[in-house]
């Protein structure tokens, strides 16, 4: 069944053509990831789709007995409505029911005692009852709870950015729709929220389309991506690693095509030049082609770019240490006595919960917040490259390139090269003739982009990137990627794109809350599965302890006189566990004095770091088995 036929659709704006004469469609049960470099149209086509744009020429259809539900990029919610009615603002009789049970149970809670709206409150739950609006309800609950979204009486202009976009993601959600559309739905989600919305997602039977620059969630969630590229479509019926695939190929096809071209141009030019200027019907005929062949062969065949790598800073042995810090905002405990060395060339994420402090520990190491106890020492070679949340500030309205010539005029490379500072800035999709725009002009995402390049350009031997990724798109973070992956300095890094962090981090620092900082040698993916690994052996330790609680002591005796006796092959077992765990420990402390005793070697300290990990893991799984036979015994 077709929910959307895109007929012959094109569109302009000014003299910038977006796409012309694209058609598609999506079926029922379709999730669809349309991907695109930034400017090129992604989010017009999807306004145009949900009526919000008019195109210059063809049609958008859709089926007339479905709901759809669109998540823009940027909401216009009016500020003086509160959070419950933005989201709560369909007629629908359930919808109705839950907005009046929510305003009436706020108004008691925030002390209004009368009688008057104690008899409102109890309507208000009859009319649920009588609608069964309590699984909607409760639905509701949990998104919202999921997004941090606690105060649904606070008006929307009291609202964060993040708050805001988060509200119109719990909105579009909860709407009772057939077809959702959403415009980069995880920007400013944290990893626990975009992983809950990629469980939601995928096991939902909403049919959706969606643009998003995060290949992990794409990957999980989409089956077909259409990519928007030089104003035409391109579609691929399979996940992002068949995307990359089927896209390198179809690029040598038309370098390939492109190459057989141009050879034949350059013979025809030579017979145009050489021939008599004969007025034969097969001349004109050989002119004409050679017309047509000489336009074919001036359009743009678009290639991936040639790689370089910056020259960085010498780094000396003393990097950066970090002692006995501690750092509190009232009543929020961020960091606890936290330390840590740092060592060449290492790549460290950082990840957590909102709030839980991430962006401040970057603070607080660029001196920008002083801690409440401790002490950060960087070494005196370091030069730092800051890439901060709230952008730079830029003094006048100026050109982007003498913005970036201010602080660099060319860029060393690693081969010992030179390229202009005008070069690196197209490298990363700045083009030339964009690089005279005046920075007013630029849209949010091109100046966070700007400020990352002016950060990268400086050649720091130590980045600090927080949360680089967000407004990008996927071209962009595939040579941000690579150009990180060959820096030779440190890194470290905040960021909710697990896709980038995986290919990027040695190891990361989980801000688990309350002070609590966990050092984990391994990249995300790693990290989440030991995570879950450890949650299975907490899970199994509290329904053996509940079972042990529940059964009756005469029943539990007669249960433990059984099952006291071990086996000849389980005492066994329990004799060999204890000198395994021994000898594991005796390991692993030998591990934690090599990663602490001033090892330089980056992949050294990388390889110890993992086997610590595994260490670690070993030690807690023959201990849970140590502990079921030693109750046994």
């Amino acid at each position: 069944m077709n929910y959307l036929s895109v007929e012959k659709l094109s569109k302009t704006y000014g003299e910038k053509l977006l796409f012309e004469d694209i058609s598609f469609g999506v079926e029922r049960g379709q999730k669809v990831a349309l991907i695109a470099r930034n400017g090129t149209g992604k989010s017009t086509l999807l306004n145009i789709i949900a009526g919000l744009e008019e195109p210059d020429s063809g049609q958008v259809v859709v089926r007339n007995d479905i709901k759809v539900s669109y998540l823009p990029q940027i909401e216009n919610f009016p500020d003086h409505f509160s959070v419950i009615d933005t989201i709560f603002d369909a007629q629908t009789p359930s919808i109705t029911a839950i907005r009046e049970y929510e305003n009436a149970l706020n108004a008691i809670n925030y002390g209004d005692d009368s009688a008057e709206a104690h008899a409102r409150l109890e309507a208000a739950i009859e009319t649920m009852e009588r609608l069964h609006a309590w699984d909607f309800e409760n639905k509701a609950k949990e998104i919202l709870s999921k997004f941090g979204i606690d105060d649904i009486s606070k008006n929307i202009g009291e609202l964060s950015g993040g708050q805001r976009k988060k509200t119109a993601l719990a909105k579009a959600l909860l709407t009772e729709t057939d077809f959702l559309i959403l415009d980069e739905p995880t920007n400013h989600l944290d990893i626990d929220m975009i992983e809950w919305l990629e469980d939601y997602l995928s096991y939902s039977n909403t049919t959706l389309l969606m643009v998003t620059h995060d290949r992990h969630f794409l990957d999980r969630v989409c089956n077909e991506i259409i990519e928007l590229d030089n104003g035409k479509l391109y579609h691929y019926k399979g996940k992002y690693d068949y995307f990359v695939e089927k896209k390198a190929e179809r690029l040598a096809n038309a370098a390939a095509e492109n190459e057989r071209l141009r050879q034949l141009y350059r013979r025809e030019l030579e017979w145009v030049h050489t021939s008599p200027q004969a007025r034969t019907t097969k001349a004109k005929a050989r002119i004409n082609a050679f017309e047509k062949l000489k336009e074919e062969t001036s359009q743009k065949v678009e290639s991936a770019p040639a790689a370089f790598h910056v020259q960085t800073e010498r780094l000396g042995n003393k990097i950066l240490e970090i002692n006995n810090i501690d750092f509190s905002f009232p009543n929020n405990k961020l960091l606890d006595d936290f330390s840590y060395i740092f060592k060449k060339g290492e790549k460290c994420g950082v990840v957590g919960k909102n709030g839980t402090g991430k962006s401040t520990f970057l603070k607080l190491i660029m001196g920008e917040l002083q801690p409440d106890a401790g002490k950060i020492t960087p070494g005196l070679t370091i030069k730092f490259g800051y890439f901060a949340q709230d952008g730079m500030k830029v003094a006048g309205n100026r050109r982007i390139i003498d913005i970036v010539k201010e602080k660099a005029e060319v860029i060393r490379t690693e081969n010992g090269n030179y390229i202009s500072a005008s070069q690196f800035l197209n490298h990363f999709g700045f083009k030339f003739e964009q690089q005279y725009t005046y920075y007013e002009d630029l849209s949010g995402g091109e100046k966070r982009k700007l400020h990352l390049l002016i950060t990268l350009l400086q050649n720091p031997n130590f980045l600090i990137l927080d949360e680089p990724t967000n407004d990008f798109d996927i071209d962009t973070l595939n040579l941000l990627e690579d150009f990180l992956y060959n820096f030779k300095g440190c890194l470290l890094i905040v960021s909710h794109d697990r896709w980038f962090m995986n290919k990027l981090v040695d190891h990361l620092f989980v801000f688990e809350g309350a002070g609590k900082v966990k050092d984990f040698y391994g990249n995300y993916t790693e990290y989440k599965l030991a995570k879950e690994k450890e949650n299975r052996i907490l899970k199994k330790a509290e329904k053996l302890q509940r079972e042990a609680e529940s059964t009756p002591a005469p029943q539990q005796a007669a249960k433990n006189s059984n099952a006291n006796r071990l086996t000849y092959k389980e005492k066994k077992e329990l004799e060999a566990l204890e000198t395994e765990i021994e000898q594991l420990e005796a390991e692993k402390k030998i591990l934690l004095e090599q990663m602490n005793g001033g090892e330089t070697d980056g992949q050294k300290i990388v390889e110890i770091g993992r086997r610590y990990q595994v260490v670690a893991d070993s030690i807690d799984e023959k201990s849970m088995r140590w502990l079921e036979l030693s109750e046994k015994e």
